[in-house]
């Protein structure tokens, strides 16, 4: 080979080389990003099911509360209208 074609292709060598470096370190550099973001969307998923659950359970609390008293308040009827059928 002639030295001009020997100087281009070590200048191609070195270009695809260069390239090659720099594809494969943005390669790692996104895979690291991803995972990374993926993680934290994983983590906010989590704490709003937490989140979700917890408000959940709270509101069935109030509900079992709420229907205690309304099965109280309606014993306390039956009882009246018990009483009330009684003395009639």
């Amino acid at each position: 080979m002639n030295k001009d074609a020997k100087k281009a292709q070590d200048k191609f060598n070195k270009k695809y080389q260069e390239t090659s470096s720099n594809l494969s370190s943005k390669a790692k550099q996104a895979k690291l990003d991803f995972e990374s973001r993926l993680e934290s969307t994983l983590s906010s998923a989590s704490f709003k099911a937490d989140d979700i659950l917890s408000a959940l359970e709270s509101k069935l609390e109030d509900l079992r509360k709420q229907n205690a008293k309304l099965q109280k308040d309606v014993k306390v009827e039956q009882a009246k209208t018990t009483a009330n059928k009684a003395v009639v």
